[in-house]
């Protein structure tokens, strides 16, 4: 992604390794370092583990000029809008722009030091400045808090936006028709051995169980689970009784 996080004078190498952790987890991998304090690679990768491809190839300049000289759109952030006019954007507006402009040259996404940010100077540089809504009592962001809330953006508004969710461990994927078929015939016998359907019309109720079910999405683990729950109803129920019909025997692939 041609997409550089630029970091102006940070003051703590602290705040310089959890920004570079940030920016791993977005995706992001291009680092380049204005004027910092101090700036030690081992310690930086010390505290942010597996960071080592980005610390290793990021660039120390020693002007926010010269940081910028090769980006061809250039964005600043802010706590707050400030009394010069300015174009101001949230990160949600700006993100979809920056991936655009990403795909014709260089982005530079600048973030000031801890204390007070970006100077006017310095956003004079920027074509556009993103405001990150905030409690008005803590208007202030950690560095790291940041450059994570800018990278998510744009992230989403990127690939990661359709990225299918994780899926449990143990998903076998969504449940076919048969599958749910067998899962209702085996809670309709539970519940009919249960003498659940007594005044009522065993069609109806397990019409609103189809419906109720069919507003999820259950997969192929969660339907043999419930298939298990109408199966052990009913055997268990059988041999109270201590008669009627043989247990219905254990599938194979029936949960424990």
């Amino acid at each position: 992604m041609n997409i550089t996080v630029v970091l102006h004078q940070p003051r703590d190498l602290v705040n310089i390794a959890t920004a570079v952790r940030a920016m791993a987890n977005m995706g992001l991998e291009r680092l380049t370092v204005v004027d910092p304090a101090d700036f030690d690679p081992r310690r930086i990768t010390g505290i942010a583990h597996r960071t080592q491809p980005i610390v290793e190839t990021a660039v120390l300049a020693g002007s926010l000029e010269e940081a910028l000289a090769s980006a061809t759109y250039v964005v600043g952030t802010s706590a707050r809008p400030r009394t010069a006019r300015r174009n101001y954007c949230r990160p949600r507006e700006l993100a979809p722009r920056i991936l655009r402009r990403a795909e014709r040259g260089r982005v530079a996404v600048v973030f000031g030091r801890e204390d007070r940010g970006l100077s006017n100077e310095a956003l004079d540089l920027c074509h556009e400045v993103i405001v990150i809504p905030t409690a008005a009592e803590y208007p202030s962001l950690n560095l790291a808090q940041a450059v994570l809330l800018v990278a998510y953006e744009v992230l989403l508004a990127g690939a990661g936006a359709t990225g299918a969710l994780p899926a449990g461990k143990r998903s076998l994927g969504p449940a076919t028709a048969a599958e749910l078929e067998e899962m209702y015939r085996a809670l309709e016998a539970g519940l009919d051995r249960a003498a659940f359907f007594r005044g009522r019309k065993s069609e109806s109720v397990m019409r609103i169980l189809r419906t109720v079910f069919g507003r999820t999405t259950l997969d192929a683990h969660e339907a043999r689970l419930i298939r298990s729950i109408g199966f052990q109803v009913r055997n268990r129920l059988e041999r109270a009784e201590g008669g009627g019909s043989r247990p219905t025997p254990r599938q194979p692939d029936t949960l424990p």
